[in-house]
Protein backbone atom coordinates (compact mmCIF):
# COMPACT_ATOMS: atom_id res chain seq x y z
CA UNK A 1 0.00 0.00 0.00
CA UNK A 2 1.55 3.63 -1.08
CA UNK A 3 1.66 5.84 2.07
CA UNK A 4 0.81 9.60 2.30
CA UNK A 5 1.07 12.24 4.98
CA UNK A 6 1.12 15.87 6.04
CA UNK A 7 4.31 16.85 4.99
CA UNK A 8 4.41 19.65 7.68
CA UNK A 9 3.13 16.97 10.55
CA UNK A 10 5.76 14.86 9.12
CA UNK A 11 8.60 17.56 9.79
CA UNK A 12 7.23 18.67 13.04
CA UNK A 13 6.78 14.84 14.33
CA UNK A 14 10.27 14.40 12.80
CA UNK A 15 12.15 17.24 14.86
CA UNK A 16 10.05 16.52 18.16
CA UNK A 17 10.04 12.96 18.69
CA UNK A 18 13.03 11.64 16.18
CA UNK A 19 10.60 9.60 13.80
CA UNK A 20 9.87 10.14 10.29
CA UNK A 21 6.76 9.15 8.73
CA UNK A 22 9.17 8.19 5.58
CA UNK A 23 10.64 5.17 7.83
CA UNK A 24 7.29 3.42 8.20
CA UNK A 25 7.83 1.04 5.35
CA UNK A 26 10.80 -0.13 7.64
CA UNK A 27 8.53 -1.51 10.88
CA UNK A 28 10.22 -5.03 11.43
CA UNK A 29 7.09 -7.53 9.90
CA UNK A 30 7.05 -9.79 12.91
CA UNK A 31 6.20 -7.43 15.24
CA UNK A 32 4.10 -5.44 14.03
CA UNK A 33 0.12 -5.46 16.05
CA UNK A 34 -2.40 -3.58 14.34
CA UNK A 35 -5.84 -2.74 16.31
CA UNK A 36 -8.69 -0.43 15.35
CA UNK A 37 -8.72 3.13 17.29
CA UNK A 38 -12.09 3.33 19.05
CA UNK A 39 -11.29 5.68 21.56
CA UNK A 40 -14.02 8.12 19.26
CA UNK A 41 -15.31 9.02 16.45
CA UNK A 42 -12.89 10.92 14.32
CA UNK A 43 -15.31 10.48 11.03
CA UNK A 44 -12.90 8.14 9.47
CA UNK A 45 -11.81 4.40 10.46
CA UNK A 46 -8.23 4.94 12.08
CA UNK A 47 -5.95 2.21 13.03
CA UNK A 48 -2.94 1.99 15.72
CA UNK A 49 -0.10 -0.26 14.56
CA UNK A 50 2.65 -1.12 16.77
CA UNK A 51 5.78 -2.68 16.09
CA UNK A 52 9.45 -2.11 16.68
CA UNK A 53 11.32 0.70 14.13
CA UNK A 54 15.22 0.44 14.00
CA UNK A 55 14.84 -1.51 17.97
CA UNK A 56 12.56 1.05 19.23
CA UNK A 57 8.90 0.00 19.75
CA UNK A 58 6.76 2.56 18.26
CA UNK A 59 2.76 3.16 17.09
CA UNK A 60 1.91 4.57 13.97
CA UNK A 61 -1.53 5.54 13.76
CA UNK A 62 -2.88 5.44 10.21
CA UNK A 63 -6.50 5.52 7.74
CA UNK A 64 -6.76 3.70 4.82
CA UNK A 65 -7.71 6.96 2.12
CA UNK A 66 -7.86 6.86 -1.68
CA UNK A 67 -6.05 3.19 -1.69
CA UNK A 68 -3.25 4.90 0.42
CA UNK A 69 -2.40 4.40 4.02
CA UNK A 70 -2.52 7.62 5.39
CA UNK A 71 -0.26 8.44 8.41
CA UNK A 72 -1.55 10.59 11.39
CA UNK A 73 0.88 10.47 13.92
CA UNK A 74 4.12 8.44 14.74
CA UNK A 75 5.35 8.08 18.27
CA UNK A 76 7.41 6.10 20.46
CA UNK A 77 5.15 4.40 22.72
CA UNK A 78 4.86 4.46 26.34
CA UNK A 79 5.38 1.57 29.60
CA UNK A 80 1.89 0.97 29.98
CA UNK A 81 1.81 0.25 25.97
CA UNK A 82 4.44 -1.47 26.19
CA UNK A 83 3.21 -3.72 28.57
CA UNK A 84 0.09 -4.79 26.92
CA UNK A 85 1.91 -5.02 23.47
CA UNK A 86 4.35 -7.77 25.66
CA UNK A 87 1.27 -9.48 27.10
CA UNK A 88 -0.51 -9.79 23.49
CA UNK A 89 2.58 -10.68 21.88
CA UNK A 90 3.19 -13.66 24.09
CA UNK A 91 -0.69 -14.64 24.29
CA UNK A 92 -0.68 -14.92 20.56
CA UNK A 93 -1.77 -18.37 19.60
CA UNK A 94 1.50 -18.36 16.87
CA UNK A 95 3.51 -17.45 20.33
CA UNK A 96 6.62 -19.62 21.63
Amino acid sequence: MDLEWDEDKRQRTLRERGLDFADAVYFDPESIVIDLDRRRDYGEVRYNLTGYLDGVLCRLCWTPRNGRMRIISMRKINDRERDVYEKGKSQAPDAG
